[in-house]
């Protein structure tokens, strides 16, 4: 039986889902030292998924640094802390790797990432891309888990202060789950693109007749 996916998808039938819970361990990332040992090990990875998270801003005309970096494996996930490490050059060997880098709206992430050091980055795909070979139209990254694994991505976390001295359990389980459900989408896009075996189900809004 194929694999039933919509292109597009309401925002009500998701918070009626079941919500995601990263399954893995989070390791947080404060040092250089420990960003050498998290990163040795991460490229040993052939695809992890990355995502980024900024101090959200209520002021006119101004805007925070990028001040974390995830990348998550399919059991772990490291949350570097750019607004105590910034770049560092274990970090910079990592994002000019062969590692594929998976992540949604990849633009902003490596945008915000050069903001704080210029860099040449490698091997990153975005899903919101790949992800129009199938027909869907909603790309965002929590419609998407929705659409193809039925499970709600909570959002709650987004406008949390990302620069606080710790971060809460809340926080890190937000940011990892952002990486690590990246892999999951890159690893059933590709599926289905190669195989076909899939249906997809074009919704009609009472505004298209219109």
């Amino acid at each position: 039986m194929k694999k039933i996916i919509y292109d597009k998808i309401d925002k009500a039938k998701i918070a009626e889902m079941k919500r995601v819970v990263f399954p893995g361990r989070i390791f947080v990332i404060t040092t250089e030292g420990e960003a050498r040992r998290a990163i040795d090990y991460l490229m040993t990875f052939k695809l992890v998924g990355v995502d980024t998270e900024t101090r959200p801003s209520f002021q006119k005309r101004k805007t925070n640094k990028v001040a974390l970096l995830q990348v998550s494996t399919e059991n772990e996930c490291f949350l570097f802390r750019l607004n105590r490490l910034g770049i560092t050059p274990d970090i910079k060997r990592f994002l000019e790797s062969d590692v594929i880098k998976v992540g949604a709206s990849l633009h902003d992430d490596i945008h915000v990432m050069i903001t704080r050091q210029k860099f040449a980055p490698k091997n990153f795909v975005d899903i919101q891309k790949i992800v129009e070979q199938l027909g869907v139209k909603d790309k965002a990254l929590r419609k998407l888990y929705a659409n193809f694994f039925g499970m709600n991505i909570s959002k709650t976390q987004q406008l949390t202060n990302w620069e606080a001295d710790i971060l809460t359990d809340a926080q890190k389980q937000y940011a990892a789950i952002d990486a690590w459900s990246c892999i999951k989408l890159y690893n059933e896009i590709t599926r289905l693109i190669a195989t076909q075996d899939y249906e997809l189900v074009e919704t009609v809004s009472l505004t298209d007749n219109v």
